[in-house]
């Protein structure tokens, strides 16, 4: 019997990433993501999956972001009973992230609820914090390159992936194939994670293409994010940040850390950290030495260059502090949580400055203002932008196209077929063409829902 894959979210777009294996009526699911972005992509979050949970063997995580662990929890609510396998840094970062999550949608619920402006009577969040927290107890870490069983008689193994803590690539070995899932790559250069491992011999690998189409200017994140925050701050203005709370909050940490520093920024500036799992995951990098780049007195200088504000009450008070000030706070792409209500008190006003951080996905709030539309909708109201937007360019933590082709040419003997996933379809078809091109490989790019056999 053949091995099938079939492609549940990460296909012909950017989030969601859920690839289901079966053999011989054995199901495992690598990756477990929430849909983001679009609203109709956002639907599938709530659409049943085509078996039941309780049917599904195991869960292989690569990484902690919400886009490839979101959905576990609502997984476990609907019956999943099997192991959610991952490495220590993403186990530790799920507990932080998911319950996270969790308590964002029921706020998130609550507050459309209070103001009316939910289609759904009443609005309901897609799982809760306690299902979340209940969903860690299936999570079992194992050590990077320790194989190890997710279901007897399958093989896999964690290869470490850069991007974020504890992120991975996972081979997997069933039914006499070797598949190779990427996970999300980061980058060789990156400023405070280790460049990816080099990746084992596959027949089929499952690839993303985030940066697909595109090259990293040579610019490092330091020098780009100095001259924008040295200008927000000669005029007076805040600069909101908004930061995914894993991985880019603690890289702007680190570069906002290193340019006071060096004198390029005033020591005396204040600098917010605004989001309670933003924090807790800047303080897991202190427990993870040896898995990043940075060592014990970088940690501490991240850690203490911020005032760390953990409740709504000292989120509320940043406003009451004028004058020149940064303030990063979650989420990345501006779909939910604190850094909304940031934006709603600072954007209509020219001498502030919202610097965006990374990846847009279409359909967010941070793709409208990437785009430079002259409004943007929050909380039912359109609220004016009159605040200068930037983009960083520096600061992905993503492979791009390059990047991503070199960590293929790196695996040995030749895999029979690469499906190229977790990217926009212009991305994506670039990076297949690449592929077909130079490696002279077999590609495509799967689609939603379609199932291959390899």
């Amino acid at each position: 019997m053949s091995v099938q894959i079939t492609f549940l979210g990460g296909a012909g777009t950017v989030t969601g990433s859920k690839f289901l294996v079966q053999h011989e009526g054995q199901r495992l699911l690598v990756d477990c993501g929430l849909f983001q972005g679009y609203k109709q992509l956002r639907l599938r979050n709530r659409t049943p999956l085509p078996f039941e949970p309780n049917h599904l063997q195991a869960v292989i995580l690569t990484h902690a972001h919400l886009d490839h662990s979101g959905y576990l929890p609502l997984l476990v609510k609907e019956g999943f009973k099997g192991k959610a396998w991952c490495t220590p840094g993403t186990r530790d970062l799920c507990q932080i992230l998911l319950p996270d999550s969790g308590h964002l949608q029921e706020e998130d619920a609550a507050f459309a609820n209070r103001h009316g402006f939910s289609k759904h009577t009443p609005a309901l969040p897609l799982y809760t914090e306690e299902d979340a927290l209940r969903s860690l107890k299936q999570l079992k870490a194992v050590a990077p390159l320790r194989e190890f069983e997710p279901i007897r008689g399958w093989k896999a193994r964690f290869y470490g992936a850069g991007h974020i803590l504890g992120a991975s690539s996972v081979a997997l070995e069933v039914g006499g194939k070797r598949l190779l899932f990427s996970g999300d790559l980061g980058r060789p250069d990156d400023l405070i994670m280790l460049p990816p491992d080099p990746p084992p011999g596959a027949d089929a690998v499952i690839v993303e293409s985030t940066y697909g189409d595109r090259e990293h200017p040579r610019d490092n994140l330091i020098d780009e994010l100095a001259p924008l925050l040295d200008k927000v701050a000669a005029r007076g203005g805040t600069a909101v940040v908004p930061v995914f709370a894993v991985g880019r909050a603690q890289a702007l940490l680190h570069a906002i850390a290193e340019l006071k520093k060096q004198r390029r920024l005033p020591p005396s500036l204040p600098v917010y950290l605004d989001s309670p799992m933003a924090i807790h995951s800047t303080e897991a990098f202190t427990r993870h030495l040896g898995e990043h780049r940075l060592n014990a007195a970088e940690c501490n200088a991240m850690a203490n260059v911020a005032k760390m504000v953990r409740t709504p009450d000292e989120s509320k008070a940043i406003a009451a502090h004028h004058g020149p000030k940064v303030i990063l706070a979650a989420s990345g792409m501006a779909t939910g949580g604190r850094v909304l209500h940031h934006l709603v008190q600072y954007l209509g006003d020219h001498r502030h400055m919202v610097i965006l951080t990374g990846y847009q996905a279409p359909g967010t709030r941070g793709a409208t203002l990437a785009k430079g539309s002259g409004t943007v909708r929050i909380h039912g109201q359109d609220v004016a932008i009159k605040a200068e937007v930037a983009q960083l360019l520096s600061s992905s933590a993503h492979a791009d196209a390059g990047q991503l082709m070199q960590w293929l040419r790196a695996i040995p003997g030749q895999p029979h077929r690469a499906f190229v996933v977790h990217g926009d379809p212009e991305a994506a078809d670039c990076l297949r063409r690449r592929i077909e091109n130079e490696l002279r490989w077999h590609a495509m790019v799967p689609e939603h829902g379609s199932t291959w056999a390899v």
